[in-house]
């Protein structure tokens, strides 16, 4: 009885966690005239994504996000890897430069979006995706210093020893060795960026215009004077869980992986 009672609380908690998405993904396959009717599937159209690639401009939208999201990853995970491993071996800046890089991350996104769109319009990086591209990197290098400066820490320092006994440099110890090492962590890094950079919504729709937005204010321009158009925006947010759905994979894989259990094997 104790084994029945608990199986049947944890399918109880996986129905609660499962039913709101089960419900958006239904949603999104049924008219915008029976959104909101009880029945589970009373007509199944795919109308919804239709429409958001025919009439709407989705498709470039999505285009801008997958750019902005791997383009801010690809520019941040150098700058953060090079300065985890300085913060991990050789404490460089001390205790102080670490609580820098953390304390950017206290600030709340509203104080500073301001000021960051003076600076990108005096840049003329304003209604572009590479402006967006920088800021999300410069927005995500704190979150990335610290993750891979604890994946460099959990290497071992012997590892490196015994390359530079056999004649290499700090550079390439840490090139030839601490990188190959590493790599499940950086990609698990890289994922989470990713992640962030996705879902972000405040600076895009600050630095963006109507070309260049992305996934998260695209589908806010879903609610129009007329109401919350439900069903495209159950059909948009189903089409940008997927790319997420498709990283957490990711994320599973490389951190179960181990740096440590990979350089000793």
């Amino acid at each position: 009885m104790r084994r029945i009672g608990l199986h049947l609380g944890l399918i109880l908690v996986s129905a609660v966690v499962l039913l709101p998405p089960l419900w958006v993904l239904r949603t999104s396959l049924v008219p915008e005239s029976l959104s909101y009717s009880t029945d589970l599937l009373p007509q199944v159209t795919l109308d919804n994504y239709a429409a958001l690639f025919g009439r709407g401009r989705f498709g470039s939208y999505y285009v801008n996000s997958l750019v902005v999201s791997l383009g801010s990853v690809v520019l941040a995970l150098p700058f953060a890897a090079m300065t985890g491993y300085a913060f991990a071996r050789h404490r460089t800046g001390g205790a102080f430069a670490r609580f820098v890089v953390l304390a950017t991350q206290m600030l709340p996104p509203v104080a500073i979006v301001l000021p960051a769109f003076a600076f990108f319009r005096s840049m003329g990086l304003t209604n572009s995706v590479f402006g967006l591209t920088i800021a999300y990197a410069a927005i995500n290098l704190p979150f990335l210093i610290w993750i891979l400066m604890g994946f460099f820490e959990g290497i071992p320092v012997d590892l490196e020893w015994a390359a530079m006994t056999d004649g290499a440099t700090a550079w390439g110890a840490f090139w030839r060795v601490v990188l190959p090492v590493s790599l499940p962590g950086i990609a698990a890094a890289g994922v989470l960026g990713f992640i962030l950079s996705w879902n972000e919504f405040l600076f895009a729709l600050v630095l963006t215009g109507p070309s260049t937005a992305t996934i998260p204010v695209a589908l806010a321009a879903l609610q129009t004077s007329n109401g919350v158009q439900i069903a495209k925006v159950s059909a948009g947010v189903v089409l940008a869980v997927l790319p997420l759905v498709v990283a957490s994979r990711f994320i599973q894989r490389f951190i179960v992986q181990g740096l440590t259990f990979g350089s000793v094997k």
